[in-house]
């Protein structure tokens, strides 16, 4: 396991999550659970939970950092590449961005040379088990160089756009990119956040 000193900047390890639903925690019912791809792609795509589950094909361990300053270490995500569901929808070159949507009505924004990375991945298990409601059952996004908050819990969609728009919390002055290493942490600004408390 890292050492303290190995984490990114402003980050403390703790041993479990601290789930968060800025909006509510909503219901999921699999019969009419989709998954899109859709915007400035070749082909809008659409799978349901049976068909993601045929497609994983990634397993590793990575850390996931929270914005708000706190680390779990060596966690287990198992998916699927997020390059790989590009790839079936083809991206149109004026494609910059990605909107994720989410059931609760929640959304970020990620710059498409993150989605493209071959660690970032739609999460579907995490250590060894499907994904709880409180984890973003059925599927949420995951990018290891970004802050956790991008990780869009319960998520239906991504949209490929050309110009950038604020999600959930950018429009509340969170960092365009939210890069861990470099602190991307508010935009045009450093320092610590204010704490929030948890709803479960």
């Amino acid at each position: 396991m890292e050492n303290q000193a190995q984490l990114p900047s402003g980050q403390r390890a703790v041993k479990r999550f601290i789930y968060y639903a800025a909006l509510g925690v909503p219901e999921v019912d699999l019969n009419d659970y989709r998954f899109k791809v859709s915007g400035l792609v070749e082909r809008e795509m659409s799978y349901d939970y049976k068909d993601l589950i045929s497609m994983i094909d990634v397993d590793y361990k990575r850390d996931f950092h929270c914005v708000t300053g706190w680390s779990v270490l060596n966690v287990d995500w198992k998916g699927i590449r997020l390059s790989t569901l590009l790839s079936r929808s083809v991206p149109k070159p004026e494609a910059k961005w990605v909107l994720f949507y989410s059931l609760d009505g929640y959304t970020t924004t990620v710059p498409l040379e993150e989605v493209k990375r071959e660690d970032s991945i739609l999460v579907l298990y995490m250590n060894g088990k499907p994904l709880t409601l409180e984890q973003g059952f059925p599927a949420r996004p995951f990018f290891p160089t970004l802050y956790g908050w991008k990780s869009a819990k319960w998520v239906t969609s991504m949209e490929l756009v050309k110009d950038y728009v604020d999600g959930y919390w950018e429009e509340r002055g969170y960092h365009e990119r939210g890069d861990v290493w470099q602190e991307e942490r508010f935009k045009g600004l450093w320092g610590r956040h204010s704490k929030k408390r948890p709803i479960l």
